[in-house]
């Protein structure tokens, strides 16, 4: 097996594992919806991760350099939509559900992937984690076998987050269950957010 992919392996671990905002909002969307819907967030911010891992690759000192006059800008706009994702994950607490609301948006793996992938985008201190990274190893990243091992590695726990999340919401399937869990997963956003200020 290739050095390069086992060193993404690490990378994509890494950046992953600890659990931040993305990671229990992915565990809520999936305890508050479904395994697929919480699966197709987890594979947003997996490929989000993949692709920072694949821009340090390509270009990591140069990249992580334009981006950090700008890193502040990104870190706000990630705390406002952290702010606003909370706030509505605990207004779906307290409000009463309408049997068939019309116009209601449900939650679909789609949007749950791409709300996920953007919302994980706005994070340019991963970018700057695999530049260094790549960087710490001479400049000898792995190329196309960093960036797998980086991807896999970090699809495979945010799947673990959902598969988790699902088995919580499986567990907690009345209304006073999705209530708490809602309720936990917005007071835990909203402090992942402000942490990040």
């Amino acid at each position: 097996m290739s050095t390069g992919f086992l060193a993404g392996v690490a990378a994509g671990y890494g950046i992953a594992v600890p659990v931040g905002a993305i990671g229990v909002l992915i565990a809520g969307l999936s305890a508050r919806t479904s395994l697929r819907v919480g699966a197709a967030a987890g594979l947003g911010a997996a490929t989000a991760d993949g692709i920072y891992a694949l821009v340090a690759v390509a270009g990591g000192a140069a990249v992580a350099g334009r981006i950090a006059p700008i890193a502040t800008p990104l870190r706000w706009s990630a705390v406002a939509v952290l702010l606003g994702l909370a706030a509505m994950t605990a207004w779906g607490a307290v409000r009463k559900p309408a049997p068939d609301a019309e116009g209601a948006r449900p939650t679909t793996a789609l949007r749950a992937y791409a709300g996920v992938l953007g919302l994980t985008l706005l994070n340019p201190a991963t970018v700057v984690y695999f530049a260094a990274l790549v960087l710490g190893r001479g400049g000898e990243g792995g190329g196309a076998w960093f960036v797998a091992g980086a991807f896999l590695a970090s699809a495979s726990w945010q799947l673990l987050i959902a598969g988790g999340g699902s088995v919580v919401g499986r567990l907690l399937t009345g209304e006073r269950g999705r209530q708490i869990t809602a309720s936990v997963s917005s007071m835990v956003i909203a402090i992942l957010a402000i942490r990040l200020l």
